[in-house]
């Protein structure tokens, strides 16, 4: 029996179970996703302390401990030494983060999409390999020793960032976040810990959850990631390593600074940390910064996708792994991809080789000065974190109005953005912020109507 009476005791957390149902601790972690799924805890409440909740329920600490332990690693809870348990801001975007479709009547300015007006150079190319003899080769399987050539279109591509490595250290993956994934299923365990921003992709956040591996929210300074908080968390949080986007972050649209980037890699190398750089959007600025791979090339793996800097079809991306990684990181591609597709990469090494990417790029750029030039007319009112650069801006918002309920607005009225809500991790406290991808839309009519549409929303709220 409970040592206490807790008949008109206030606890935030009161749950009944069935204790005939075995084992008790996965029933009680099942009972709580449940009640933090159907709102009945918020995110931001913190649970009772396991051993009186452990009282209450006549229950073993150990169990209670257990339960916990299953939901944190799911992303549901957030624990802090000597603060407590809470249901992590991030719970329910844990649980839908990106739709699989895009509802008809709104209008796209969600996913972070480059546009789709400057593929020409790729067409052209694609159209010209097709014409060749020997096309059907590329509808095979590619062989390890035919890639080299194409490595060093890799190479090239990475200078083009802000990177100097060698044929040697890179490895191929079918996208940015298959990459991510073989990455973390080779470096960590179940339970492990890796330090991110307070807001991060959501991608790396259902990779972490898929494997179990806990993602900590390291604390920003002036929009960018703390070296004080990064090191803070290699003595503190037992953190195995830190996944960052130093160019164009996603989704705050801010980039880190050299003497950050400097920083970071020391404290990496100093705490034999490995660090995960993601280099989606290392190609948008005209005159690219150092890399933090640059800083520390034996802590760094280094991902250069093409899909949002390119074109989204480009399931590409080049990675420069550390001497130290490169066979767990090998081994973990391989089992994930088998193979990439011959086809793209031999289409993206001859726009690399031929100079034809950088036709694309200007391209984008172009395209991308235009589209925010126009978000900057609307919203001029309004702090809008982000560049001329950039394919998605970080609209603050005015008044008390929450992410989440302005990004419901904007869909009841025809426009799909996503709130902080969706990006932020733990118990960091969300920004009341929605990121805009001025590049979703498909034409700059259709994004103006998007545009007018949140500026009289965002009006109607100040």
């Amino acid at each position: 029996m409970p040592i206490n009476s807790f008949e008109n005791y206030p606890m935030s957390w009161k749950p009944s179970i069935n204790k005939t149902i075995k084992p008790i601790y996965k029933e009680l972690a099942r009972h709580l996703e449940k009640d933090i799924l159907e709102g009945i805890l918020i995110s931001g409440t913190k649970l009772p302390p396991q051993r009186e909740l452990a009282d209450y329920l006549d229950l073993n600490v150990s169990t209670i401990s257990k339960a916990f332990k299953v939901c944190e690693l799911k992303g549901l809870l957030s624990a802090t030494v000597g603060s407590g348990t809470y249901v992590s801001y991030d719970a329910l975007s844990n649980v839908y983060l990106l739709e699989d479709t895009k509802p008809e009547h709104l209008i796209e300015m969600g996913a972070t999409l480059p546009d789709n007006d400057s593929f020409e150079p790729l067409i052209i190319q694609l159209k010209s390999m097709l014409q060749e003899t020997d096309y059907a080769k590329w509808f095979g399987y590619g062989r390890a020793g035919e890639s080299q050539w194409q490595k060093d279109a890799a190479i090239k591509l990475i200078r083009r960032g802000g990177f100097e490595t060698t044929a040697d250290h890179i490895l191929f993956a079918n996208g940015g976040q298959n990459a991510i994934a073989a990455t973390l299923a080779s470096l960590c365990k179940p339970g492990d810990r890796i330090g991110v921003d307070e807001h991060t992709y959501p991608g790396l956040k259902t990779v972490a959850a898929m494997l179990s591996v806990q993602i900590i929210p390291i604390k920003s300074e002036n929009d960018e990631m703390s070296p004080t908080a990064f090191e803070d968390a290699c003595k503190n949080d037992n953190i195995k390593g830190i996944y960052i986007i130093p160019d164009y972050h996603n989704p705050t649209a801010t980039c880190m600074s050299v003497e950050n980037r400097k920083s970071i890699a020391e404290i990496a190398i100093k705490y034999k940390q490995f660090v995960i750089e993601d280099a989606s959007y290392h190609l948008l600025g005209q005159i690219p910064r150092p890399a933090v791979a640059s800083f520390a090339p034996e802590e760094v793996i280094y991902i250069a996708s093409l899909s949002k800097s390119l074109a989204p079809g480009l399931r590409l991306a080049y990675v420069a792994v550390p001497s130290q990684f490169k066979e767990l990181i090998s081994k973990a591609l391989y089992n994930l991809n088998i193979a990439v597709s011959p086809l793209l990469a031999e289409l993206t090494a001859r726009m690399i080789v031929s100079n034809q990417f950088e036709d694309l790029i200007w391209r984008h750029q172009e395209q991308n000065i235009l589209r925010n030039q126009m978000l900057d007319h609307y919203l001029s009112d309004y702090i809008c974190l982000g560049d001329r650069i950039g394919i998605f801006r970080w609209l603050l918002l005015p008044g008390k109005i929450t992410g989440a309920e302005f990004e419901w607005l904007a869909a009841q009225n025809g426009v799909q953005l996503y709130a902080a809500e969706r990006f932020v991790v733990g118990n960091s406290c969300p920004d009341r912020a929605v990121r805009i991808a001025v590049c979703a839309p498909r034409t700059l009519e259709e994004l103006e109507r998007g545009l007018i549409i949140i500026k009289s929303l965002v009006d109607s709220i100040t």
